[in-house]
């Protein structure tokens, strides 16, 4: 069992990092690039900067409230197709491992640095998807190797939205020898974008993966109010799923995908709702990691982070 795995199982309470894309555009004005997102904003100093600034007030609160703390770089969208289109080298994926270990060295609690990997179509509608299992598996293979090299301390998928893609991703990451996570796109009918039940969705994958299982799911880009009412469906209310659905990385607006996809202002909450939810969703789930996502900020994670560290 790695240190990162033993943190999960026995601490119980990590912090995840906020939101990083939408703090970028409105606070620091980056632009990114146009295939690969926010990936190459360390070759900029204007990014190294303004990437520095939010890990370190990130980790900052988690040293604070006595977390754990773990990140990942800001390269979900750095599989093969869209590096080669952006005519990026495979090192980029190592650098960012790098440029977060150099950002967060010293920064006084424990931390783990991880690689970041998303699906090859559209998160929010399950358009453009790999349908095939074996091709998901092949496909992300690329991606998750160049971060096993790199030397990250896990593997996280985020946002998936069906489920042979997903599949196929965690017996990729599985490949690598890494723990790794897996985070569906959920709605609150209690199932991922292309209708799989989340009980469903974790029983075949922890099926197909065998002894490379993930170490956990999680959630992430949803609001902790659909995440519970996505967990209370009847069909959800099982063992399986409290016992392997372990975390949300939120969005603080409680409006859907299709109502968030795409809006042309920020959507968000005050942190003490934000914060609430995620008090009324751990008192339902063996929840374990908490982060933040579109619209959160430093005020959102200290109130999360703050409610943890008083249960």
């Amino acid at each position: 069992m790695t240190a990162f795995e033993s943190c999960i199982l026995e601490r119980g309470k990590i912090l995840m990092e906020g939101a990083y894309g939408e703090r970028l555009k409105r606070e620091y004005s980056v632009t990114f690039d146009p295939h690969v997102d926010m990936t190459r904003m360390i070759e900029q100093e204007e990014g190294r900067r303004a990437l520095t600034a939010l890990n370190r007030e990130y980790a900052g609160i988690a040293k604070k409230y006595g977390l754990p703390f773990m990140v990942t770089p800001t390269s979900r969208r750095a599989d093969y197709d869209r590096m080669q289109a952006s005519g990026c080298r495979r090192e980029l994926l190592h650098e960012n491992i790098a440029f977060l270990r150099g950002v967060l060295e010293g920064c006084g609690t424990e931390t783990y640095v991880g690689g970041l990997l998303g699906n090859k179509g559209n998160a929010y509608t399950g358009e453009g998807a790999i349908t095939s299992q074996d091709e998901a598996r092949r496909y992300h293979a690329w991606q998750a190797e160049a971060y096993a090299e790199a030397g990250a301390d896990f593997l996280m998928a985020v946002i998936m939205p069906t489920l042979e893609e997903v599949t196929g991703m965690a017996q990729a990451l599985g490949d690598t020898g890494l723990p790794y996570i897996l985070s569906f796109a959920i709605e609150d009918t209690g199932c991922l974008v292309d209708g799989t039940r989340i009980c469903d969705a974790i029983e075949h994958i922890d099926r197909e993966t065998g002894n490379r299982k993930p170490v956990c799911y999680i959630t992430n880009c949803v609001h902790p109010s659909i995440v519970y009412r996505a967990v209370s469906q009847p069909f959800n209310r099982c063992d399986l799923v409290y016992n392997r659905f372990w975390g949300v990385q939120a969005n603080a607006s409680p409006l859907t995908f299709k109502e968030l996809d795409n809006s042309i202002d920020l959507k968000s909450s005050e942190p003490a709702m934000l914060g609430r939810s995620m008090e009324r969703l751990r008192e339902v789930m063996q929840m374990r990691l908490f982060g933040g996502c579109c619209g959160t900020d430093g005020r959102h994670m200290e109130e999360i982070a703050k409610r943890l560290a008083k249960k």
